[in-house]
C-alpha cells in the first residue's frame, strides 16, 4: 500500500514517513499544497494524510480539487484545529477522517487502516484467501493458522492482493501501489516476490493470468 503524506512541517512529516514505514506502507511526501494538489491528481495512492496549513495551497483547497477531478483515494485530514465547525468544513470538503493535533501514532495507524479496508469493502482487519490470513493490526501472516515469515516487500506484495482478492492485478499496479516514487521502480521485481511468495504460500494461491497480470485465488 502506498501513502501519501501532506504536511509542511519537517519533524512531524519525517515523524510520519517513519510511522507508516514502520507499519508496512511505502510513503511520499510533500509539505507544499500545490505539489501535494498536482501528486494527488496524476498518482495513484491508497490513502492520504493531508494537513490542512499547508503553504502554498492550503488543504481544504487541495481535498475540493481532488474531489472535483473525482479523485476518490481516502484521505485523513491532520490538523492543529480542533474547532468542531472546522471538522465539519473538512468533512464537506471530502476527507473521510479527521484527526487533531497533537495525536498519537498508533491512533493514526488503525485510522489509515480502517480507511483502507472500507474503500476496498472489506469489513474486517483481518484478510483471509483460503488458507492464507494477514492481521492488518498486527502484520502477522499465517499459512493453514502456522505464523510464516516474509519480508517487507513480499508483505506489501501480499497485503495489496488480499485487498482485491479474485481480482486481476497488473505488474504496473502493483509497482505503482509497492513503492515511493524515489524508488528504482523495476517491475521485474515484481516476478521475484510472487515467485518467492508462491514457495511459502503455495503455488497455487497467486495465479498468473498471462498478459493481464496477478490474481490471488481467494479460495481452494
Amino acid at each position: 500500500m502506498r501513502l501519501l503524506i501532506a504536511e509542511d512541517e519537517p519533524t512531524l512529516q519525517a515523524q510520519l514517513l517513519r510511522l507508516v514505514g514502520e507499519a508496512g506502507y511505502a510513503a511520499d511526501a510533500t509539505g507544499d499544497g500545490v505539489d501535494a494538489e498536482y501528486r494527488g491528481m496524476s498518482e495513484d495512492f491508497d490513502a492520504v494524510v493531508l494537513d490542512l496549513g499547508l503553504p502554498g495551497r492550503d488543504g481544504l483547497a487541495v481535498l475540493r480539487a481532488w474531489r472535483e477531478a473525482g479523485r476518490a483515494m481516502p484521505v485523513l485530514v491532520l490538523t492543529a484545529r480542533g474547532a468542531w465547525h472546522e471538522k465539519v468544513v473538512g468533512m464537506d470538503a471530502g476527507a473521510d477522517d479527521y484527526l487533531a493535533k497533537p495525536f498519537h501514532g498508533p491512533e493514526l495507524l488503525a485510522r489509515l487502516r480502517a480507511l483502507i479496508r472500507r474503500s476496498a469493502g472489506l469489513p474486517s482487519p483481518r484478510l483471509r484467501c483460503g488458507n492464507v490470513s494477514l492481521d492488518t493490526r498486527s502484520g502477522r501472516v499465517t499459512l493453514d493458522d502456522e505464523e510464516i515469515s516474509l519480508t517487507a516487500h513480499e508483505y506489501r506484495l501480499l497485503h495489496y492482493l488480499m485487498h482485491r482478492p479474485g481480482s486481476i492485478v497488473s505488474r504496473a499496479e502493483l509497482t505503482e501501489h509497492l513503492y515511493a516514487q524515489d524508488f528504482d521502480r523495476d517491475s521485474n521485481t515484481i516476478e521475484v516476490f510472487v515467485g518467492r511468495l508462491r514457495k511459502k504460500l503455495g503455488a497455487a494461491r497467486i495465479q498468473t493470468v498471462r498478459g493481464l497480470g496477478y490474481r490471488i485465488a481467494p479460495d481452494d
